[in-house]
């Protein structure tokens, strides 16, 4: 079973059929740190929870933590 090529010639080792079409592909690894950053989010905001309130907020947090580290590293470069 050999490798399949698409348009490019780009090898396929994904095993999906889309065509790159002049674009950069990828398979995911952007996933993987936005999951890894989840977990440590999430385990360090309900490690600081004192109420059930707390956690839900520190859940949502947990979500959404790239906006706080993109905000985080704007405010230290002062723009």
């Amino acid at each position: 079973m050999g490798q399949e090529t698409n348009e490019q010639g780009a090898k396929d080792w994904c095993g999906s059929t889309w065509k790159m079409k002049g674009r950069m592909g990828g398979c995911g690894s952007g996933g993987a740190f936005y999951g890894l950053g989840f977990i440590g989010a999430l385990v360090y905001y309900l490690s600081t929870a004192t109420s059930l309130w707390d956690g839900f907020i520190g859940l949502l947090k947990a979500i959404v933590w790239p906006a706080f580290l993109v905000y985080g590293v704007l405010k230290f470069i002062g723009m």
